[in-house]
């Protein structure tokens, strides 16, 4: 029996860690009913998974250089999967918050070191187009836990739900152990002063940081609106079966700018440029989407869901595009976990604090409509953190007169 190809067990153990993330909003109306979960902890909830990599994400970085990228992502399914059997006997609010903490301590360590693995797995050519399928990871996986999540809640319950997951990424690290080569595991085994160096290089390069800024501004608006897209149409009043279909369809679609942004840039496409095409998408949606406008009717609904649609898949160029930026902007070879760990630090910090903060908004105004106000601010700042990428770049090609724009 043929072995999958290692490159693409690495994406499938992404999906598995992604399952974790899109596996709350769907249970959110049971949490309500009975851990009588708030608003605003439902905020919490959907941020908290992020408070690892929000702290840890670029010493866990330069730990995986050096322990090796392979082990790292291993260690990571199985925290994971411990966190979600657990997770599943929570009887609180609190208890649930403080394994989301956990979980997102695993999902950190499953997720940040498949760049830099991806890179050893595939030939050159090939990166971008690889680098823009794992950009879909997230969003395959949480379309995934959204469209399956009401069925399977409803059948098992919430916490059949999580153990569930839980079982699904330890047969995953299994996966991973067995078809990943060791050899691409690459340990640097740097001490801890190399690591504090390694550290310290990547926090004096320009381009890191403004991939993880960009990241952040992208990551802040996506989750808080398909976080949130389950509680706004079951308050609404629409069916679950309809809930469960559009909010998974509104995600996955965030698929197509990802894997779009690898052929793009493969052909020549500016990485600004698809940038600047993705907040611009999400800006505009997400007025569609949630402004109030017109009077209430079909046709209204229609072109507000349209509004999430463009808002999620033109928006997924930016996470593609980001990944392929974020490998080649790193300051060394030995270094390019460290780098993707501080745009997942940045990234992690923008989904902690998105949701909570429409979630307040939302409180305040007493609905959705002002929703809006808050992914139109962090689309803005994209759209001139994205002019500042495109002076680094320029300066960066005029440095390397061989590195064309649109593949660096």
């Amino acid at each position: 029996m043929k072995r999958p190809a290692p490159a693409l067990v690495v994406v499938l153990a992404g999906i598995s860690a992604a399952l974790h993330i899109g596996k709350l909003p769907p249970a959110l109306p049971v949490l309500h009913d009975t851990l009588h979960v708030t608003l605003v902890q439902a905020g919490f909830l959907l941020s908290l998974v992020q408070l690892a990599g929000m702290t840890l994400g670029l010493a866990m970085g330069a730990a995986a250089d050096a322990i090796g990228a392979r082990r790292t992502m291993i260690a990571g399914l199985v925290i994971l999967s411990a966190a979600s059997l657990a997770g599943g006997m929570a009887a609180t609010p609190g208890a649930l918050l403080a394994l989301r903490a956990v979980e997102g301590a695993g999902f950190l360590l499953a997720s940040l070191p498949a760049p830099g693995l991806i890179r050893r797995l595939v030939a050159p050519q090939r990166l971008s187009a690889m680098l823009g399928l794992w950009g879909a990871y997230m969003p395959f996986g949480t379309a995934s836990a959204l469209l399956l999540g009401p069925a399977l809640i409803a059948a098992i319950g919430w916490p059949g739900w999580w153990w569930l997951l839980g079982l699904l990424s330890l047969a995953m690290a299994v996966v991973v152990w067995v078809a990943v080569p060791a050899s691409a595991d690459l340990r640097t085994g740097a001490s801890g002063t190399k690591l504090a160096q390694r550290i310290a290089r990547t926090l004096a390069a320009p381009g890191p940081w403004l991939a993880s800024l960009a990241f952040a501004a992208y990551s802040a608006q996506w989750l808080a609106v398909i976080g949130f897209l389950p509680t706004i149409y079951a308050q609404a009043g629409l069916a679950a079966g309809f809930t469960a279909v559009a909010t998974a369809l509104a995600a996955a679609v965030n698929m197509v700018g990802n894997i779009a942004s690898g052929r793009l840039l493969q052909r020549g496409v500016p990485a600004p440029r698809l940038l600047q095409c993705g907040y611009l998408a999400m800006g505009l949606g997400a007025v569609l989407a949630f402004a109030p406008w017109g009077e209430a009717g079909a046709w209204q609904a229609l072109l507000r869901y349209a509004g999430v649609l463009a808002f999620s898949m033109v928006g997924g160029l930016i996470p593609g595009t980001l990944f392929s930026l974020a490998v080649r902007v790193a300051p060394e070879e030995g270094a390019v976990s460290s780098t993707v760990g501080w745009m997942q630090q940045w990234s992690a910090f923008g989904q902690f604090a998105g949701p909570p903060l429409a979630a307040w908004v939302a409180a305040r105004a007493g609905g959705w409509h002002a929703t809006w106000w808050v992914t139109g601010a962090f689309a803005v700042a994209g759209l001139g953190i994205s002019a500042a990428i495109a002076r680094f770049l320029a300066g960066h090609a005029a440095a390397r007169p061989t590195v064309s724009q649109g593949s660096s």
